[in-house]
């Protein structure tokens, strides 16, 4: 049967060969268009691609112990009588998750990017690459906002096959990419596809996050593995998927190399990764906006609001301005606004180019660290009042930076909020505390005042959200 087959090919090609021969020219004598007469000719295959870069994608596994809860029923003397204290003792006090992912080496000694939540709070990580080598691995630094984190595995000098980084911007709609993971455990699985958008905010996957969507198949266990354009270069770290049943249904995201490339070289540096501050808080342009502009469409982001001596104040933007694009790429949300400027150095010079009273005007802006202004002045509240054991933080540019916040408004934010504290029935982690007794909040320092009186009912005003609730209290 095998046979049949193979003849059967051979004179299909015989046959188009013979066509190609009569059919050399159209009509209008035009040479056409040479069709293949070999195999070779028509064969068209990815594994030249797969061979050279896949000994640099990893499989990881992470084991966590978590520590277990001892039922209340176990101290029931009935019970401690009839199975004793032995068994008391045998029972597990912990258990332990086991978790699986992917991640990719981006330098021959050893530095390894992958997803954040795919080691988060691991005790253990272990490295298999290809070839069945086994590491193990630790975490050098970790970016909860990008869902990143660079890996750190000791080679004793010995150099590690790597992937290159591509500038993620260069890529468009259509190109040919592939996928590389760990899915299912299924050991190493390349799957392909095109890139069906970019710069795709994050929506439901993460807050700041800025993706290139793929249609390449991408399941549990691919997080933190390879994203290849055709040149074998690393273009994004697969992060997400949009699915209803848990499973590929066509909707794949990546965390862009652009912001991949931030990550591992804050982590050479031997710190985190840090956004640049460009000092205005600003408002995607929507129809009924960009109608009372004066614009022809919705486009941009509105500044609403520019910090005093900040990098944009220093270039001449103001209140009004409607930023276009950073440096040639396009800004259309503050999803769109947070990456541009994480893809940039601190200390980097951009070109800002907006909208003002319905001219372009392009500023040059110097980017600058996230200010600590004013200190953070981190607190756990005492004492008898509705906040004890709640720990708060005055709000500056650099803890929104570390929040992953648009930018910093001020005042008093909640940084901690133990569950077994009266407050967390009405606090949680990230709220603003905005004033007590309806006397206005503005510093831990003020807080911590207005806490300090015995009054006969308690009035904690919080915005959350930027919705404002008051909870009342007895004293």
């Amino acid at each position: 049967m095998q046979g049949t087959r193979c003849v059967a090919a051979a004179a299909a090609i015989a046959l188009l060969a013979a066509t190609a021969g009569a059919m050399a020219q159209d009509q209008g004598g035009r040479p056409l268009p040479a069709v293949p007469s070999t195999r070779e000719q028509v064969q068209f295959s990815f594994a030249p691609l797969v061979r050279r870069a896949s000994p640099a994608v990893v499989n990881i596994y992470t084991r966590t112990r978590i520590k277990t809860q001892r039922p209340s029923f176990l101290d029931d003397p009935v019970f401690r009588r009839f199975f004793g204290d032995e068994y008391m003792r045998a029972l597990p006090q912990e258990r332990v998750q086991n978790a699986l992912g992917s991640g990719v080496v981006v330098r021959p000694d050893g530095l390894i990017v992958t997803n954040a939540h795919v080691v988060r709070n691991a005790d253990e990580i272990q490295l298999v690459f290809a070839d069945r080598r086994e590491f193990s691995a630790r975490v050098i630094t970790r970016d909860d906002r990008y869902d990143l984190a660079v890996l750190r595995i000791e080679t004793s000098g010995e150099k590690l096959p790597y992937l290159e980084l591509r500038d993620s911007d260069t890529v468009e709609v259509g190109d040919l990419v592939l996928a590389i993971g760990n899915p299912f455990g299924l050991q190493q699985t390349v799957t392909s596809g095109i890139v069906s958008a970019v710069a795709r905010s994050g929506g439901s996957v993460t807050e700041n996050g800025f993706f290139l969507q793929t249609d390449a198949a991408i399941n549990p266990g691919n997080s933190g593995g390879a994203l290849l354009t055709m040149d074998g270069k690393l273009v994004g770290i697969n992060t997400a998927i949009y699915s209803q049943s848990g499973g590929s249904v066509g909707i794949g995201f990546a965390t862009p190399s652009n912001i991949v490339a931030r990550i591992i070289d804050a982590a050479e540096k031997g710190g985190r990764l840090v956004r640049p501050w460009l000092g205005v808080g600003v408002q995607r342009v929507t129809p009924d906006l960009a109608q009372s502009l004066g614009m022809t469409r919705p486009q941009g982001v509105i500044v609403r609001v520019v910090a005093p001596d900040g990098p944009a104040m220093r270039a001449g933007m103001k209140v009004g301005d409607v930023v276009l694009s950073i440096n040639g790429q396009t800004v259309d949300d503050e999803s769109a606004l947070r990456f541009r400027l994480a893809t940039q150095p601190v200390d980097a010079t951009v070109r800002v180019r907006a909208l003002r009273m319905g001219h372009e005007e392009t500023f040059v802006v110097k980017l600058m660290p996230p200010p600590e202004v004013p200190p953070r002045e981190r607190t756990r509240l005492g004492g008898r009042q509705p906040l004890t054991g709640v720990t708060v933080m005055n709000m500056s540019p650099a803890v929104a930076d570390e929040l992953g916040l648009e930018q910093a408004q001020g005042g008093v934010i909640v940084a901690e909020v133990p569950p077994d504290v009266f407050a967390a029935q009405f606090l949680k982690g990230g709220d603003y505390i905005v004033g007590v007794n309806n006397h206005e909040v503005d510093s831990v320092k003020s807080l911590r005042a207005m806490l300090d009186g015995q009054p006969e009912r308690w009035s904690i005003t919080v915005r959350r959200n930027g919705e404002v609730r008051t909870f009342n209290f007895r004293g």
